[in-house]
Formats: structure tokens, C-alpha cells, sequence
């Protein structure tokens, strides 16, 4: 099988035919006329009724079948279908009735992939995905189709296919859900005929090549830079407001303004080894120039005491 082709069901058999399954019942109907066989035999002094025995019990052991819980069995009597039997014991006619499968009605897991399937707009993916159904006719899952299990599959993965093909790659990316629902909906149309039903389909990977990630990371990168500028520039033009806001409060009120200049000198100084650029006009128009002096000779008072040795003890 081909690579893109490739599909996997969790249980290898699913659809069992006419095959020997023993049970206790079936063992005790043919060990009973055995044991009279040759109970007749040992009294009698004659083999036939050995023979006689066995014959009849492997006559008697093919009529007791026993089904498991989740399991119904497709009974065709001289190649007619007359209907489902089981879960637990029942009986058929022995070379009459057949059976001609047991369908696993319990929920069943497949994996299936599209590799090397074009997007919309003409990008190859390789796309893994995981299909939960279950039968819930089994005569319809017998019936009407050869074998359900890959019948299931090979539906799945062409409406997958189909699915991708009609989707741009970012769609593919970034709604996941919807193409899920998209893709259980479209099996389920397809399924439904042979007595099958969809769950749920869920995606488990999307692969793309490796230059096209590497081009997408670059997008991503260049889009972030570009928010940030534009973030930046908004903060700009948000400070620039603010300030006119503020020049319009300082122009009638001189001590404001005054005071403000000072909290910024200090907080400019504050640090130690700070150096504060005050323009000169702002010197001549506010009377700076006595506090910056003795804001200048605190800072070098500082910064000599910290470069004089520690007397010693």
C-alpha cells in the first residue's frame, strides 16, 4: 500500500467469519454422547456405538454459539439472512445455519492520513487524523457492504482529502474545530448507509514543509515588530497630549512649574556618578542656578568621600 493511501484499524479483525469459537456449552454437548458411546460400547462389546457417539456429538457441539456482550452475530439459514442473535448463548441448526459475522458493536478507533495533499491555494500538508465510529445496525454493516472497517477508512480519508483541498492553509491552522466537524459530518453522510456512525474526528497533526515554516516565522516575527512600533508611536503621541495638557497648567502658575523643575533635578541626582543636562534657559527663567550649584557640590562631596580610604581602627 502507498504512502498516501495508508490507514490503521485499532482491531485487526473486526468482522469474523463462519469459524470454530468454542464454549463450554459446545464442549459439554459433545463430550455427553461420547461418553455414551462408549459407555454403550464398553457393554455391548461393539465399536459402533463409539462411533455413534461422536458423530452425534460433533453434531451437538456445532449447535450452542455464544456471543459476548458487545458482539452480535449475522445467522444465515441456507445462505438467507433470518436475523442478529446474541449477546450470551444461543442455538443454531448445525450445517444449516451459518454465521457470517460477528460485528463489534463497541466504539472503534482508526487512523488515517492525507500526505502530500495540495491546500486551496496550492501548499502541500501532510495531515494525521483519528476517526471514533461504531455500528449501530449490524445487519446493515453486513449486508450492505463487503467490509465495513475499510470501507469506514477508505471514506475517511477521501473526504479528508477533499476537505483539504478546499481549505487555505491558514484555515487549516487555525480552525481546526470547524474542519473537524466539517470532516464528521461528511464521513457520517457517507457511513451512515452501511449502518455506521461517526463520533467524533479529531486532527493530531498538520505538517507543512520546512521552508514554508521558516517563511511564516518570519511573517510572525515582522508582524510583533510592527505592533510594537505602532504601540510605541501610540504612547508618543499619549505623552506629547499629556504634556500639552501640562504646559497649558505651569503657563499661568510659575511656582508649579518651579517646583516641578526642582523634584526633576533631584530625582535626576538622586542616584550617585548621575550626570542632569538642564538647558541654560531654563537656568536663567526659573533661578536654578543656586540649587543646581549645591546640588553639584553635595554630589561631589559624595563622590570624594567614597574615593578616600577608610581610616584605620
Amino acid at each position: 500500500m502507498s504512502d498516501d493511501t495508508r490507514f490503521v484499524v485499532s482491531r485487526s479483525s473486526l468482522t469474523t467469519a463462519n469459524v470454530p469459537r468454542a464454549n463450554i456449552v459446545a464442549v459439554m454437548a459433545f463430550v455427553s454422547p461420547v461418553a455414551l458411546g462408549v459407555l454403550a460400547s464398553f457393554l455391548l462389546w461393539n465399536p459402533i456405538g463409539l462411533i455413534v457417539g461422536v458423530i452425534l456429538g460433533f453434531l451437538a457441539a456445532q449447535a450452542p454459539k455464544v456471543a459476548k456482550q458487545w458482539e452480535s452475530a449475522v445467522v444465515l439459514r441456507l445462505g438467507k439472512y433470518i436475523g442478529l442473535r446474541g449477546p450470551g448463548l444461543f442455538w443454531i441448526i448445525p450445517f444449516v445455519d451459518t454465521i457470517a459475522a460477528w460485528v463489534d458493536q463497541r466504539v472503534i478507533t482508526t487512523s488515517f492520513a492525507a500526505e502530500e495533499t495540495l491546500t486551496s491555494d496550492t501548499v502541500p500538508v501532510n495531515v494525521d487524523a483519528v476517526l471514533f465510529w461504531m455500528v449501530y445496525d449490524p445487519e446493515k454493516a453486513a449486508l450492505e457492504v463487503q467490509d465495513y472497517p475499510q470501507a469506514v477508512s477508505w471514506a475517511a480519508q477521501t473526504a479528508l482529502r477533499d476537505i483539504i483541498g478546499r481549505t487555505f492553509l491558514t484555515d487549516l491552522l487555525r480552525g481546526r474545530e470547524r474542519i473537524e466537524e466539517e470532516l464528521q459530518k461528511l464521513i457520517d453522510e457517507r457511513s451512515n448507509p452501511w449502518g455506521v456512525t461517526v463520533q467524533s474526528v479529531e486532527m493530531r497533526d498538520v505538517i507543512i514543509p520546512a521552508a514554508l515554516q521558516d517563511a511564516m516565522s518570519r511573517e510572525a516575527q515582522a508582524a510583533r515588530e510592527k505592533q510594537a512600533r505602532i504601540i510605541l508611536a501610540q504612547a508618543e503621541v499619549e505623552i506629547a497630549s499629556m504634556f500639552d495638557t501640562a504646559s497649558e497648567s505651569y503657563q499661568d502658575n510659575p511656582t508649579a512649574l518651579h517646583l516641578r523643575a526642582m523634584n526633576m533635578l533631584y530625582e535626576g541626582l538622586k542616584e550617585k556618578g548621575a550626570l542632569m543636562l538642564v538647558p541654560s534657559t531654563a537656568v536663567e527663567s526659573m533661578g536654578m542656578g543656586g540649587l543646581i550649584g549645591a546640588a553639584a557640590l553635595r554630589q561631589r562631596k559624595l563622590t570624594g568621600a567614597e574615593g578616600l580610604p577608610e581610616d584605620p581602627e
